[in-house]
């Protein structure tokens, strides 16, 4: 079996001092820990309404992304209660903003948790916050169901991750690169975050596999909007491609920054691991067509599942709101939430968790199920190229679903990682 552990890895030395008391704090329970010492829930299992949190940055920096996450989760509950509830009750969402800001998020959670009394929360988008709100989770033995690809080497047993972790994203993306666009060199980009560093670290490791030379490496700040400086550097530097790991709005100064600078994606292609369908329409496409992201879902994916999802999604929202993968997995995680709850006949978080796995749920990106020992699911990884209308268009696929593996256990090349 294995031991969940948050804490299982080594943070690159240039990671924020912030950030990196966040990772260190955020270690992991081991499973068969005794949950008698945690505290005691205040769930109410006794009325006809039960309640669930959601936790997003509806302010700040991240809102250009959280906001929709937020309406995703709207949208499965509307669905569920709408249909019956969950074991007869119907779901009340408790909303909080998280601020773009780890503390709040941590703060919020252990809010919904002690005052709101929450059965689950659903939220949360960058590493810093998710390690932020881990510990409270642990501590007060409550369930965080996170909807965004991260960057791996961490489980939680009162986490379920319902994006992708690196084996269902940014090693796919390698993938890609090597194999269909014969790139030699990378060059790395990202926030001054707990993803963009864990990642650079694990593409590092690849790259030295396969022979790819890494010419340069650079993060900056969230919010920052000045990318002068980066963009002369990718450019001098001649490299193949670029992997962007920039979260927010700051992808708005970046792609516009390339583009007047006079890079193509003909020649100098970025693979973007945040850039999603309502970031294109923030950032505008004349700056983004032709440019990749690596993702698990997009809105044009054609399978009955998607097609139903997003025209639900367009009749609560607008035809002028798309889909995107943090959206799919938010929604993806409230009905697998729902759906361990019927199996496990409980709300009860230590009766959810002994019914978790193998639960599953037919997505609008494919069907997906729950790893019962890393609190992962099956992910399909796909990457897309951006076109002039503002939707990403799958190129390339796994075509099954991968299995999670957070750790890369079976990845020979990771081991240097020191797991």
């Amino acid at each position: 079996m294995m031991k969940y552990s948050a804490g299982k890895y080594r943070v690159a030395a240039s990671i924020t001092v912030a950030a990196l008391a966040l990772a260190l704090s955020a270690c992991g329970s081991r499973v068969g820990e005794n949950t008698d010492t945690l505290a005691k829930s205040c769930l109410d299992t006794g009325s006809s309404e039960i309640k669930i949190g959601s936790l997003n940055s509806l302010s700040g920096t991240m809102a250009i992304s959280e906001v929709s996450v937020r309406d995703a989760i709207k949208l499965a509950v509307d669905e569920i209660n709408a249909a019956g509830g969950v074991l007869g009750k119907r779901i009340e969402i408790v909303a909080e903003d998280g601020a773009s800001n780890p503390a709040v998020f941590a703060e919020k959670a252990e809010k919904l948790i002690k005052s709101d009394c929450v059965a689950a929360t659903f939220g949360g988008w960058t590493s810093t916050s998710r390690k932020a709100m881990l510990p409270v989770f642990e501590r007060n033995n409550s369930l965080l169901y996170y909807p965004v690809q991260y960057e791996g080497l961490e489980a939680s047993r009162n986490i379920f991750y319902a994006g992708a972790t690196t084996n269902q994203q940014v090693i796919p993306a390698l993938d890609y690169l090597r194999e269909t666009k014969a790139v030699k060199s990378l060059y790395l980009v990202g926030s001054d975050s707990v993803f963009s560093h864990t990642s650079s670290r694990i593409i590092r490791a690849y790259a030295a596999q396969y022979g790819i030379t890494v010419t340069g490496e650079d993060y900056t700040a969230f919010g920052a909007n000045d990318f002068t400086t980066i963009v002369n550097k990718i450019k001098s530097s001649g490299t193949d491609a670029v992997i962007s790991m920039i979260n927010g709005d700051s992808n708005v100064a970046f792609y516009r920054e390339y583009k007047n600078n006079g890079l193509v994606p003909e020649t100098t292609p970025v693979v973007s691991t945040s850039i999603a369908e309502e970031e294109v329409k923030g950032i505008g496409s004349e700056y983004l067509a032709g440019q990749f992201t690596a993702w698990n879902y997009f809105q044009t994916i054609n399978t009955p599942e998607n097609k139903k999802f997003v025209a639900a999604w367009k009749n609560a929202y607008g035809e002028d709101r798309p889909t995107s993968d943090p959206v799919e997995s938010a929604y993806t995680s409230v009905y697998l939430w729902k759906n361990t709850v019927e199996k496990a006949k409980s709300f009860l978080v230590n009766d959810v968790l002994g019914a978790a796995e193998g639960v599953s749920f037919a997505a609008p990106g494919g069907e997906v199920s729950v790893n019962g020992e890393n609190h992962h699911v099956t992910k399909t990884a796909v990457v897309g190229v951006v076109r002039d209308d503002g939707l990403i268009y799958p190129v390339w696929t796994t075509n099954t679903p991968v299995q999670p593996d957070p750790f890369l256990k079976t990845y020979p090349w990771a081991k240097s990682l020191g797991q």
